[in-house]
């Protein structure tokens, strides 16, 4: 065919298995609050509470003093600090059992354990009560991160008709074993993966793979959760569970993109590493040494002055935003339909400087239409189209699909043998026992076909019967709507560079390379040459100038792998696309590419923006604490207030 395709065989291109794909991440901070659904009511119900006691005895303050050995006081401070502080004391002492002795929860439990021990107590509350507010407002910004994620996977079936024995029982899709069996009817959508074992229908992929034209799908045949039945009846046979199917594995890649930490994550976990037990030694030694040198010294007002040390040196406003602005920026990108499977992508799409385009299907719609059928040496038009609808009627390439259209007759499988694709050329087959090909120039060449036709504008298929050329049928396809904007979208955000690489001829590809503006193109390339290409941009570009691949996410895997960012075109349905692919283009639209980009930037700005604003609210205040012209409730404003602050300017990417 004119464009190369990997060969595949029916439904079951996107059958692939990753038995050892590993999917278990570490985190280095333990902010994470479980992948459950964030629930308002429920956080808000002791925070509550906290405040109410909080606000009663810092009112009534002096009086509860006075009681005996202040008791009254202990009696409203001391259960609105465990309150508010529970998850602050159970981490420190779970990441201390795990040999984790300098951490931000740490440094909050020693802090405010000693406000506590030299009757600080409204201060030790007041520490744990704002960094709860915090946890609450990241809490309720990861969930709308995730609420954004899972809005694009509205194609998630909702049941499964169970066969059991001869009746039919309609169940959860998360309730039904390997090994099962399903039915599907015409209009459903097919609820898991598995082999059809009865039945033959017209599957519609598009909300998976972005392919308009539907597959035919018959027994044996491997099929995807998502898929939308057409026409007939299928029987099928669950070979995965629901939890490792393709839906649910992106939506798993996607909620835990904090696993692929980009660099500037990376560079704040390991400065805390040296800065929190630096904090903590300074502030012990600001505890003892003082007094020891200075007349008239008191111990307490010097171990006060080290609480607040360790309170505002708390790194919690970097530790919480940081992550936060990157889950923020998957969550963006997922609410203008991009999947982006981790921060460390993100990351290098803001320093992508030369696009690389695959053509059918990523800048083409990939729906091809017959424009004209010319005949040569004595066959007629509906004898040539006979023939090319046989010998293509097993391929589920667009091209093939759309001669067997224009064809509009049954054909007889049967009378088809020795069917072979030859990636990048076309096909060789046997029809009603006479050697037929089907493809493009260069399979004639290679067939040593003699032929008078080589150049003609548009998607070609040359037909030769027993070593006869008898003529060919041009295809048309058209580009997308969006893609010349792509184009344009990405060269005002400073792309340099756009490209096209594509299997098809070479006056199709600069008649496509000319309507877009793009920069340079390359033809008739094989799917092994795309990679090759790839490989020398690469290398010609330099170290912080990163490519991009735009492909259809299946058939591109490999130049997809190869690219430093792999972009996937409505590839949602393949394994390979969600194994190869770091970014998922939901709609098919070439133009979210740039979306994309401005994404990344954005995020990486907010980032940064927190990372300079804490570091240097945080040093103000460090000196003002030591110097003893900050007390500890400007300690918490530098600790909780920075923490905060942060939060609602990483939120700002979602918008």
């Amino acid at each position: 065919m004119a464009e190369p395709k990997t060969t595949y065989s029916g439904c079951g291109s996107c059958s692939n298995e990753h038995d050892n794909h590993n999917h278990n991440h570490h985190h280095d901070h333990d902010h994470s609050h479980g992948d459950g659904e964030f629930n308002l009511k429920q956080e808000l119900i002791p925070l509550i509470l906290v405040t109410i006691l909080f606000i009663f005895g810092l009112t009534f303050e002096k009086k509860l003093h006075a009681t005996p050995f202040s008791i009254a006081e202990y009696l409203v401070f001391i259960p609105a600090y465990l309150l508010s502080g529970w998850s602050v004391l159970t981490g420190a002492g779970k990441n201390i059992l795990r040999g984790r002795f300098f951490d931000e929860f740490f440094l909050m439990t020693i802090a405010t354990i000693g406000a506590i021990a030299i009757h600080k107590l409204p201060e030790a509350v007041a520490v744990m009560l704002f960094f709860k507010i915090g946890e609450l407002f990241q809490e309720y910004a990861v969930g709308r991160s995730r609420t954004s994620i899972k809005s694009l996977l509205e194609i998630r079936p909702d049941y499964a008709n169970l066969k059991v024995d001869n009746s039919l029982q309609k169940v959860s899709p998360e309730s039904v074993k390997i090994g099962e069996v399903i039915v599907v009817k015409p209009g459903e959508k097919i609820p898991l993966d598995g082999e059809i074992i009865e039945g033959y229908s017209q599957i519609d992929t598009s909300a998976l793979t972005g392919e308009s034209v539907p597959k035919t799908c018959r027994e044996r045949e491997t099929v995807l959760a998502g898929m939308l039945n057409q026409t007939g009846v299928l029987t099928i046979k669950v070979t995965k569970l629901f939890g490792e199917s393709s839906i649910a594995r992106i939506l798993e890649l996607v909620e835990n993109a904090s696993a692929k930490k980009a660099p500037t994550q990376k560079f704040i976990t390991k400065f805390a590493s040296y800065y929190t037990p630096f904090v903590v030694f300074a502030s012990l030694a600001l505890a003892i040494i003082p007094p020891l040198i200075i007349p008239g010294a008191t111990r307490v007002e010097w171990v006060y002055r080290a609480l607040i040390l360790l309170v505002i040196s708390c790194p919690c406003g970097l530790v919480i935003s940081i992550p936060l602005g990157y889950f923020g920026g998957v969550g963006g990108a997922a609410k203008r339909g991009i999947l982006v499977k981790g921060a460390a992508y993100l990351d290098t799409l803001t320093k992508v400087k030369t696009v690389v385009f695959d053509k059918t299907g990523t800048l083409t719609k990939g729906v091809f239409k017959v424009s004209d059928v010319v005949t040569k040496n004595g066959f007629t038009s509906s004898e040539l189209m006979s023939v090319a609808a046989q010998v293509e009627s097993q391929s589920n390439h667009p091209v093939a699909k759309s001669i067997l259209q224009t064809y509009g007759q049954n054909v007889d499988i049967s009378l088809v043998k020795d069917y072979q694709e030859i990636a990048g050329h076309g096909i060789r087959a046997l029809v009603k026992d006479k050697a037929v090909i089907a493809g493009n120039d260069k399979l004639l060449h290679r067939e040593n076909i003699s032929h008078d036709t080589c150049n003609v504008e548009g998607t070609v298929v040359h037909l030769a019967v027993d070593n006869h050329y008898v003529g060919y049928i041009a295809i048309a396809d058209e580009i997308k709507d969006d893609a010349a904007l792509a184009i344009s979208s990405l060269k005002k955000l400073g792309v340099e560079k756009t490209v096209m690489l594509t299997g098809d001829n070479k006056i199709v590809a600069a008649n496509v390379a000319r309507q877009l503006g793009l920069d340079n193109y390359m033809a008739e390339l094989l799917p092994e040459d795309k990679v090759e290409a790839v490989e020398k941009i690469i290398a010609q570009s330099g170290k912080d100038n990163k490519v991009a691949f735009v492909g259809d996410g299946i058939n591109d895997a490999p130049v997809i792998a190869r690219a430093d960012v792999g972009i996937a075109m409505g590839g949602l349905g393949s394994d390979a696309a969600i194994e190869t692919a770091d970014v998922v283009i939901m709609n098919d639209s070439p133009s979210k590419i740039a979306e994309a980009i401005q994404v990344a930037r954005k995020t990486h700005s907010i980032v940064w923006q927190n990372i300079i604003f804490a570091l240097a609210v945080k040093g103000l205040f460090i000196i003002l604490g030591a110097i003893g012209l900050a007390t500890m409730w400007e300690a918490v404003f530098a600790d909780v207030g920075v923490a905060l602050a942060a939060i609602f300017n990483a939120t700002r990417v979602l918008k």
